[in-house]
């Protein structure tokens, strides 16, 4: 889709493309992860939280990465950023459970964050 952007003429950012994509199924597994921690018989408060909010930046950055008029190249690299510790914070606080739900979602947010490094160079 970025692709046929008239802005974009076939010149597309892989490495943002992916981070976009990545970031948009960080997004979902935060959020399947915060409902999985709702229904455990222990206080998962502090997970629930990170992981909603690790979803809604998640979202958030995978939109400003597909948008392509009009860019504004400060706001993309600061949102990608915010978008990297936010990741590095709900895998850390998963991290500390032994769910498997958690594991996966603390896996999935270092390969968002990962990639969203990788795409940080390529934002200019």
């Amino acid at each position: 889709m970025i692709a046929l952007h008239p802005d974009v003429a076939g010149n597309v950012n892989v490495e943002l493309a992916t981070a976009a994509r990545h970031a948009m199924l960080c997004s979902l597994f935060c959020t399947s992860c915060a409902d999985a921690c709702i229904a455990e018989d222990m206080d998962m408060t502090e997970c629930i939280r990170t992981c909603l909010d690790c979803a809604d930046i998640c979202a958030a950055t995978a939109r400003l990465a597909t948008r392509r008029a009009g860019q504004n190249i400060a706001m993309l690299r600061a949102q990608v950023e915010t978008c990297i510790r936010a990741c590095e914070l709900c895998a850390e606080e998963c991290a500390k459970h032994e769910h498997a739900h958690c594991k996966l979602c603390a896996t999935m947010c270092h390969e968002c964050a990962d990639d969203c490094r990788k795409a940080l160079p390529s934002i200019q």
